[in-house]
């Protein structure tokens, strides 16, 4: 008997893509565009100090390319390193989409790894939920912290598979699991991811959903790869659902033995 899906539910909203996907990286705006449509995605994340929201450069401004009648916007903080520049990133963006309160909470260690900075991370989404904020909160593989998140009251936790923009994929699929099984929020795995494969991987392993940018925006044809994602997450989905047979240590014929032919 297999189990039902039921949509991934963040913060009192729902979703029927679990794939999110970020506006960075791209060529252009048409490409961005393009590639968002092909992803299928519902949500999509973008960098507050780094967007122009209405006005500025020869592009068009983001809330064209991606209007918030068609995708749920979740402004993130990449580039803060600290709980103060994290808040206050957080609460412009709330200004800017006129009192928008989800938001995608990342506090960075430094600029050479991109690792994320528990404590500041926990500092900021203490002080983010306090304010009203709704908190998807990206953080290390360490199921310590990401319970720690949860208690604080974040509406998602979003371990790393890997580096920023590595590519590298899952390094620690144990961990992730860890954090899968103690969670009763959504797990998404937030970094790493480079291919088809990974995204699959991700969610075979439980993850409610998958949030990339590079793995599409850096592929040699981002359309294309798009597709691939967005079929590779619902793949993905579909068998953790079905629930994937048993490792064994010896071989089991896949083909009845009885009333064979003697030789």
């Amino acid at each position: 008997m297999t189990m039902s899906d039921q949509p991934l539910r963040i913060a009192g909203r729902e979703f029927a893509s679990r794939l999110l996907v970020g506006t960075g990286k791209y060529r252009d705006a048409a490409e961005t565009a393009a590639a968002l449509e092909a992803s299928g995605t519902e949500v999509v994340t973008f960098a507050v100090r780094r967007t122009d929201l209405g006005q500025g450069n020869d592009e068009p401004p983001l809330l064209e390319v991606v209007p918030p009648s068609r995708y749920t916007l979740l402004p993130n903080t990449a580039g803060c390193f600290d709980a103060r520049a994290a808040v206050r990133t957080c609460r412009l963006a709330r200004e800017l989409l006129d009192g928008h309160n989800l938001v995608k909470l990342e506090v960075l260690g430094d600029e050479t790894t991109l690792y994320p900075n528990v404590v500041e991370t926990l500092k900021a989404a203490e002080a983010l939920i306090a304010d009203g904020f709704d908190v998807m909160a990206y953080t290390s593989d360490d199921p310590i912290v990401a319970g720690e998140l949860e208690a604080l009251g974040c509406c998602a936790i979003m371990p790393l598979g890997s580096l920023i923009g590595s590519g590298c994929g899952i390094q620690n699929p144990h961990n992730i699991r860890l954090i899968i099984e103690r969670a009763s929020v959504p797990v998404l795995i937030d970094a790493g991811i480079g291919t088809a494969s990974e995204a699959a991987l991700a969610m075979e392993l439980g993850c409610d959903a998958v949030l990339m940018n590079s793995a599409i925006a850096h592929a040699r044809d981002p359309v294309a790869m798009a597709r691939a994602m967005k079929a590779a997450v619902e793949a993905g989905r579909g068998a953790y659902l079905a629930g994937r047979m048993p490792r064994r240590d010896r071989a089991e014929p896949s083909s009845p033995v009885a009333g064979r032919i003697a030789g």
